[in-house]
């Protein structure tokens, strides 16, 4: 994994640019769990932008662009600051909140989606802040790359889970 290499064009970007979109502006500077912040915004993002627009291909494809950039921009903002995944980086965590969500419209007929978006939310800090499934491991890539793998992993973790549990209900309810 020491052949992944991180995008070299915002190295040309300007420092206040590159440390700005790292961290969503100033919600990344907010003192008290700014990773939170960051999922709350991408909640926001998914839900105002994505949710039943665009569709899971959509997401999907938003999703590839958006994990892109997000290594690119955070692993340059990691050299800039000096220091390895600090938490004021949290765009990582608004690019991969979306992934939580494919396929959510099939949980409609069973919660709301209040609930479907609070569960995900939820589930998404848990495995971004615990790390479980080997997902640990995925933050010691390199650069951006171990900032934005893990979130992604975590997510499609979350999309996992919250599909696995529908299947058990819808199971239990056909018994």
């Amino acid at each position: 994994m020491s052949t992944l290499k991180q995008p070299v064009w915002p190295r040309f970007l300007p420092t206040a640019w590159v440390v700005s979109c790292a961290t969503l502006g100033p919600i990344g500077r907010i003192r008290h769990a700014p990773g939170t912040w960051g999922s709350v915004a991408g909640l926001l993002y998914f839900t105002t932008l994505f949710a039943g627009r665009i569709g899971d291909v959509g997401v999907i494809l938003f999703s590839i662009v958006g994990f892109y950039f997000s290594v690119a921009i955070c692993g340059e903002a990691e050299f800039r600051l000096g220091e390895r995944d600090p938490g004021k980086i949290i765009l990582d965590e608004f690019v991969a909140m979306p992934l939580c969500f494919i396929g959510w419209s099939r949980f409609e007929h069973v919660v709301p989606n209040w609930a479907v978006f609070l569960t995900g939310f939820a589930l998404f800090r848990l495995y971004d802040i615990t790390k479980p499934f080997g997902i640990k491991k995925l933050q010691y890539l390199p650069g951006g790359w171990g900032v934005t793998v893990d979130d992604t992993v975590a997510a499609l973790a979350v999309c996992v889970t919250m599909h696995a549990a529908h299947f058990g209900w819808v199971m239990w309810l056909a018994r």
